[in-house]
């Protein structure tokens, strides 16, 4: 069985319109028509690759994790001077990240908040993103400290909810200093569980 190019050529500017809408605007608050539209497709075509809003939404947070994961690692990897800086550079990141245009805080957060009472999908993929983010930064972790100096786990735990944090108030104040507080804050449980840089 081929695939159908005009189907994968709907489906990758469906769910470009959804990103763009559903992250600026929420999940609620646009409807298969508008995404339609802003897909320049059919309703017929817009249904026929995703049957239901639900599927959309799924897909949409999906892809969302995967690029944004990928970002972050590939900014973490072409900035951050050895293995010890690698930890550090993630919050560096997030402070390009909280100066961009539209930001509008973690897209997993936000379908939580709106959705993830009624929605197990959504419930699950935002519990795998977190789970997902963790296990990098523990990664992170492990690489930077000797081994058995820490336990990168519990470490790679807590700087998550260093960056979940500093990602939910930038989002709320406007302000992307709160990557550089962060930071500085990551910096220091760093240096508490491992040698001096």
């Amino acid at each position: 069985m081929h695939s159908d190019p005009d189907h994968d050529d709907a489906r990758v500017r469906i769910l470009d319109a959804a990103e763009r809408l559903f992250y600026a605007r929420g999940i609620q608050a646009v409807g298969m028509d508008e995404l339609r539209t802003a897909a320049g497709v059919s309703l017929k075509r817009l249904y026929r690759c995703f049957p239901a809003k639900q599927d959309l939404v799924e897909a949409y947070l999906r892809r969302r994790d995967t690029r944004w994961r990928a970002a972050l690692a590939e900014y973490v990897d072409a900035h951050a001077d050895g293995p010890a800086a690698r930890p550090l550079a993630v919050f560096d990141w997030l402070h390009d990240w909280f100066t961009e245009p539209g930001f509008r805080g973690c897209a997993f957060i936000n379908s939580y908040g709106e959705l993830g009472a009624a929605s197990d999908a959504v419930g699950r993929t935002a519990r795998e993103h977190k789970r997902a983010l963790r296990t990098y930064l523990s990664g992170l972790v492990r690489d930077a400290l000797p081994a058995g100096q820490a336990q990168p786990e519990q470490i790679g735990g807590q700087l998550a909810l260093l960056v979940d944090g500093a990602i939910t108030t930038a989002a709320l104040t406007g302000e992307p200093g709160a990557a550089r507080q962060a930071r500085s804050a990551a910096a220091s449980l760093l240096a508490a569980v491992g040698p001096a840089e």
